[in-house]
């Protein structure tokens, strides 16, 4: 092995981009419903999760900017798959009827993804990988 695969194998900056970039590849062919990339329909997902979030609590869920929530939130608000709901400072957000549909259709690709790379890297390796890079997301969280 040279220098150079070297300097990149062994820098993790590289290699979780990399990654990321490869599994964004896969999501999108999975999640191919709608026009909205993937990032959108976890976000969908958290709104599930916890009807009536504030826009502040999904930012710390999903670890993204206030910019960015707003720009998903007016984005989805848009599809007619969310509603926003201001309350002084604080803005709730809820799905509506057509975000419950958009959500099961996740829900239910959710396990062609982990079927289409488990297929590639091995199950157990699928699952021991993102644990790990959750873990090690949480530590860089709780640093940086």
């Amino acid at each position: 092995m040279n220098e150079e695969e070297q300097v990149l194998m062994h820098c993790l900056y590289f290699t979780a981009s990399r990654f990321a970039r490869n599994i964004t590849k896969l999501a999108e062919r999975t999640f191919d419903f709608g026009n909205l990339a993937p990032s959108y329909f976890y976000m969908i997902m958290i709104v599930k999760f916890h009807p009536g979030i504030t826009q502040k609590e999904l930012c710390r869920k999903l670890s993204i900017a206030p910019s960015t929530s707003t720009r998903f939130i007016d984005k989805l608000e848009g599809l007619k798959l969310v509603t926003r709901k201001i309350d002084g400072k604080q803005t709730f957000i809820s799905l509506t009827e057509e975000g419950e549909n958009v959500y099961l259709k996740f829900r239910s690709s959710l396990k062609d993804l982990f079927e289409g790379y488990s297929q590639i890297l091995g199950r157990e390796f699928s699952l021991d990988l993102s644990k790990m890079l959750h873990e090690a997301s949480n530590k860089l969280e709780d640093e940086l």
